[in-house]
């Protein structure tokens, strides 16, 4: 079985995201602190695939799912 370690650099590409240090910085900037009582994939500035996206890897516990806690960590 391989595992994959994904890195925030990759999510945000997954996410269709811009990806480089400054925009992730920007990014995590402009949309924290989010509200403990909101799932990460609930958030209003997801659009639909995106929210899809990080339900799943969530609900699965796809090798995507600590990198996925690791961005709602950076934005509480």
């Amino acid at each position: 079985m391989e595992t994959s370690i994904h890195s925030i650099t990759a999510l945000f590409d997954q996410l269709g995201l811009g990806s480089t240090d400054q925009e992730i910085d920007d990014f995590i900037d402009r949309h924290k602190p989010l509200s403990g009582k909101i799932e990460l994939y609930h958030a209003d500035f997801w659009n639909t695939a995106q929210a899809s996206f990080l339900k799943q890897m969530k609900d699965e516990d796809a090798d995507w799912a600590e990198i996925v806690d690791q961005l709602d960590v950076m934005l509480r």
